[in-house]
């Protein structure tokens, strides 16, 4: 068996924010190597060029000959070895504080794999050693990584780490630096909540709210066992002003979150919005340990990661697992059912508010994530639908569909489990017809079919006859200008038909509505308002000015469009009825749908 290769990185040149990368190379079979950089990371379909971030990169044989890398395209090269041991000594910028890239500065190290690890073709398959070279003036810094530890590498120690292959090598991301950490138990799993940055969080307080989330996930895949898929698991959390997002790894998940998104020591035991969200990523990630990491699209399996891997069942493995992240909260005891439903119509206002989703299906929006989704204008609202938020929503028709059939005999849960034992655990991966199949098996051909057609037809999804079986009516009311996703609290508001965000001079437009007034005015995104009806404007006046505005009567607007003064007439009007309110009618049908129930076969 051919010999693994090995990596050193040292946080030394941390002040630059470059990390130095030495790739050591046995000696081989092959004349020439094949090196090169991923395009894209898994969980994050969009097309990032890593590569572009190697500043210097170098190669010598084992007498330090100096040897020529011949670059092929921007992230690949190909290195005539002629068989020889080889060292390559590169280079890399890293001042990206996103969950997808790499980080360096005096305060903290962050990497993913895709940005760090060159890839040796003809060593992909082999075991891939790396060690972390602790810098020499940050004595308090720590590692935390779900990357397996060398025989004598203590846990949290900077020293040497392993992968049995390339693939998991660039799938532990590790956070380094002068964090908090606070372990926990789950079926039998260390879990590690590490924290970077400042907060005031009440540590032993959320990592019992986190437990109960893990505890759910787990039992929903493995109700008989209760048995994780992994030996260990990490919550690796930046904390920044108004950070917040995720990415999902195997045993392990990058988290950025906002300073006040926790729970606090002095704060009561009610959960604030801000932590309620940090709760549902937290969720959504976890889920993503199994649905997408391990039960995954047939194309992901080995996925090219040159360039774009196209699948249209990204409904099903962020649209499924955005359904489960806050129901799960409610089914932990985290939140109570009202405060479900909250979040549930903040979702449906999301897609029946724009009109995107009458232009493009669930399927399309999939298979458009890497230019469309991931690159959004500031037309997304009115041409794009996501994939997350509709994708939810049929994730709840299908569940409440099953549960109905079934007398409450099956849910959704049933459908994941079996997706567990024969793709999960099996490692083979999902084609759009596997979802049908057990459609048809858990319901009948019928409700197969009325999937198909959720997923690949434009247009709303008819979901009040289905809550209001289970008990929850679904009505309309008009938006509320200041955020454009809640009902009005009282009398029907103006509205304007804009999204916006502070500016220093006022308000900067970041989407018009489709056949709203604002674009009747000749409003345009990236417009700069400044005064309504002589006004000035900012984000603590806008929804109260707009409300007070009479309906129907034409006012002035001053704003700059590329810096240049332009005043024009805006006319507002009653609010459109786009936004969606859920409320409970009948708790003995809502029984059926909040019982736990599923997974009996």
């Amino acid at each position: 068996m051919t010999p693994g290769i090995f990596y050193q990185v040292s946080f030394e040149q941390h002040h630059r924010h470059l990390f130095d990368v030495r790739l050591s190379i046995p000696s081989h079979d092959s004349s020439e190597l094949h090196i090169s950089l991923p395009a894209w990371i898994p969980g994050s379909y969009m097309i990032r060029d890593f590569a572009k971030n190697i500043v210097a990169i170098s190669a010598v044989d084992g007498q330090e000959k100096a040897l020529p890398l011949l670059k092929n395209d921007k992230q690949s090269w190909t290195l005539k070895s002629e068989g020889r041991a080889v060292t390559i000594s590169y280079q890399v910028y890293a001042f990206d504080s996103s969950v997808r890239t790499a980080y360096l500065d005096d305060e903290r190290a962050f990497f993913n794999g895709t940005s760090l690890f060159l890839r040796v073709r003809e060593f992909e398959h082999q075991p891939h050693r790396l060690e972390l070279i602790a810098p020499a003036d940050k004595p308090r810094w720590r590692v935390a990584t779900g990357l397996e530890r060398a025989e004598k590498t203590q846990k949290y120690a900077f020293g040497h780490y392993q992968a049995d292959n390339y693939a998991e090598l660039i799938d532990c991301p590790a956070e380094i630096g002068d964090f908090m950490v606070q372990e926990f138990d789950v079926a039998g799993v260390t879990h590690h909540l590490v924290l970077s940055g400042k907060h005031y969080a009440d540590m032993p307080r959320i990592c019992a709210d986190i437990k109960k989330i893990c505890q759910h996930h787990i039992q929903l895949f493995e109700p008989q066992s209760g048995k994780a898929p992994f030996n260990e698991y990490w919550f690796l959390t930046n904390i920044l002003p108004n950070g917040f997002g995720g990415l999902e790894h195997k045993n392990s998940t990058a988290l950025l979150c906002s300073n006040f998104d926790f729970a606090t020591r002095n704060s009561s035991q009610d959960k604030t919005d801000a932590y309620i969200g940090f709760l549902s990523l937290v969720s959504h990630e976890y889920f993503h340990a199994w649905n997408v990491c391990r039960i995954k699209p047939e194309v992901f399996s080995t996925p090219d990661l040159s360039k774009e891997t196209y699948t249209r069942q990204l409904w099903a493995y962020e649209g499924i697992t955005s359904y489960y992240d806050d129901f799960s909260l409610f089914r932990c005891g985290l939140i109570s059912f009202g405060d479900y439903l909250k979040l549930l119509q903040k979702t449906l206002t999301r897609v029946h508010r724009g009109p995107g989703q009458n232009k493009q299906s669930v399927s399309d929006s999939s298979f458009d994530a890497w230019t469309r989704f991931y690159q959004q204008g500031e037309d997304a609202i009115n041409n794009i639908v996501s994939y997350y938020t509709k994708g939810s929503l049929i994730a709840l028709w299908l569940d409440l569909t099953i549960r109905l059939h079934s007398q409450g005999n099956m849910s959704l849960n049933d459908l994941m489990v079996r997706l567990w034992q024969t793709h999960g655990k099996t490692a083979k991966g999902t084609t759009d017809k596997d979802f049908y199949d057990q459609v048809t098996a858990l319901c009948d051909q019928q409700t197969a079919d009325d999937l198909s057609l959720l997923l690949h037809q434009t247009g709303p999804i008819e979901l009040a006859p289905l809550l209001a079986r289970v008990g929850i009516s679904l009505s309309y009311g008009p938006l509320a200008n200041k955020d454009l996703l809640s009902t009005a609290d009282s009398q029907p508001e103006t509205c304007l038909g804009i999204l916006y965000r502070p500016h220093p001079l006022g308000l900067e437009v970041t989407a018009v509505l489709e056949d709203s007034v604002a674009e009747s005015a000749g409003i345009y995104a990236k417009d700069i308002l400044l005064a309504l009806d002589c006004l000035r404007l900012d984000s603590s006046n806008m929804a109260s000015l707009v409300q007070s505005l009479e309906p129907d009567q034409p006012v002035t607007l001053h704003l700059f469009r590329n810096q240049l003064l332009k005043t024009t007439e805006i006319t507002p009007t009653t609010a459109p009825a786009l936004a969606v309110t859920l409320s409970e009618t009948d708790e003995l049908k809502s029984a059926l749908w909040k019982s736990h129930s599923g997974s009996k076969n």
